[in-house]
């Protein structure tokens, strides 16, 4: 004979209620306390497209927009994408047009943002949590949709890393370096949980500067001293992809004169490296770590007594490379990175339009011809009083400029929001 079936009584029906509610309560509970329900994501309604490039250098300009754009570490240019300035606070990052209307808006009340950098059409924004600086989120640049996240730990006070086809972030212990959809493709330094002892061959090295182009990533580090090891400064010349992140392929690795040396400038298989001493050098090497080039300079105010990991202020002209060492700005050949000009007298890094360099400059943006390096004009621009720094973008018909903590956007005169 077959067991009577089990039967549900009043007191089982109400445990199993008790029960159900509970674990409702404890999920619920989990999503309102864990990051994701902290975060707030307010769309575009249209995805933004992408304006033409400016062509005609304005005769006069006139301030558009202004916004707050809190300094982060390694970010000096104003972050720009799909007709879009990118703005930032303690908590969020904000979209606006080139009238400066905000189109979209990411917000997270419980982390602050520690880095911030654009690439593959994404806007992508790293938050300070528990372990470092090392809560990522991917959004698109045009309408601010989720494209992905990560999580690791990192160090608390990194530095942007940032190309056309990596980001990154780097700190005095450690660096992260990530493809489009934010797998990393490489860990160097200082890890934690090892899964598998002896991938890093330079773990106790303090790193202090880095800079990444297509495949080639470069570091420079100071190493202490060992039996076997009188302790110095070490340029690494590495692959950005190898077959295995958590282990580096270098491919050479040139010992540097001074502790204060830093990387400057990086191409698709050079470096350069800014070399202080009796006379100061920019200092360029191949991938192998043969010198390319040599080139006497001026010392650096920017990197006078350097400590601590430095992202130099760089940006790309068509047939330049620029580097600005804190009064003039540096034109280097993209191959060799041997020094073509120097701009004396600027405020920042410049962009191109219609076959010439702007720049900032104190009295407002120099239309320099990038061949001689001449200035051959000035278009005058009121920062009301404002004497610091100063990085220039374009995005569509606005050019746009980072001022300390402020971003202003500026249009042709007569153009009005």
């Amino acid at each position: 004979m077959s067991p009577a079936p089990l039967r549900r009584r009043p007191a089982d029906l109400l445990a199993t209620a008790a029960l159900t509610t509970l674990a409702a309560v404890a999920v619920g509970g989990a999503w309102f306390t864990a990051p994701a329900g902290s975060a707030h994501l307010d769309t575009a309604e249209e995805p933004s497209l992408q304006q033409p490039d400016m062509t005609a250098i304005p005769e006069q300009l006139t301030e558009v927009f202004s916004a707050e754009a809190t300094a982060l570490p390694g970010v000096y240019r104003p972050v720009v994408d799909a007709g879009l300035v990118f703005t930032h606070d303690t908590h969020t990052v904000r979209a606006l047009d080139g009238t400066g209307q905000q189109r979209w808006s990411y917000s997270r009340e419980d982390r602050e943002i520690c880095s911030l950098g654009q690439a593959w059409d994404k806007v992508v924004v790293t938050y300070r949590s528990g372990v470092g600086c090392g809560d990522v989120v991917a959004l698109r640049s045009s309408d601010g949709r989720y494209s992905g996240t990560r999580s690791s730990v990192n160090d608390e006070e990194p530095f942007q890393l940032t190309s056309n086809d990596r980001v990154g972030i780097v700190g005095p212990t450690r660096l992260d370096l990530w493809r489009s959809d934010l797998v990393r493709t490489v860990e160097y330094g200082e890890v934690e949980a090892k899964q598998e002892p002896g991938l890093q061959p330079h773990e106790d090295c303090e790193i202090t500067s880095a800079l990444t182009r297509t495949e080639l990533l470069a570091v420079t580090e100071i190493c202490p001293e060992t039996p076997e090891n009188e302790g110095h400064a070490t340029l690494r010349l590495m692959d950005a992809t190898p077959e295995e992140s958590r282990t580096p392929e270098i491919h050479a690795s040139v010992e540097l004169p001074s502790p204060e040396a830093r990387l400057v400038a990086v191409g698709q298989d050079s470096a350069a490296v800014y070399s202080p001493g009796e006379t100061t050098e920019l200092v360029a090497f191949d991938r192998k770590g043969k010198e390319l080039s040599r080139s006497a300079i001026s010392p650096s105010p920017l990197l006078d007594d350097a400590e601590g990991v430095f992202l130099p202020p760089a940006a790309d002209l068509p047939h330049h490379m620029t580097w600005f060492d804190g009064s003039r700005l540096y034109l280097l050949k993209p191959d060799t990175l041997e020094v073509t000009s120097v701009i004396e007298g600027v405020l920042g890094t410049g962009v191109d339009v219609g076959e010439r360099a702007l720049v900032p400059v104190p009295e407002g943006i120099a239309v320099v011809d990038w061949v001689t390096g001449q200035t051959e004009r000035v278009i005058p621009v009121d920062r009301t009083g404002y004497q610091g720094p100063v990085h220039l973008a374009a995005t569509g018909d606005i050019l746009v400029e980072s001022r300390g903590e402020t971003v202003v956007g500026l249009g042709a005169a007569g153009q009005r929001p």
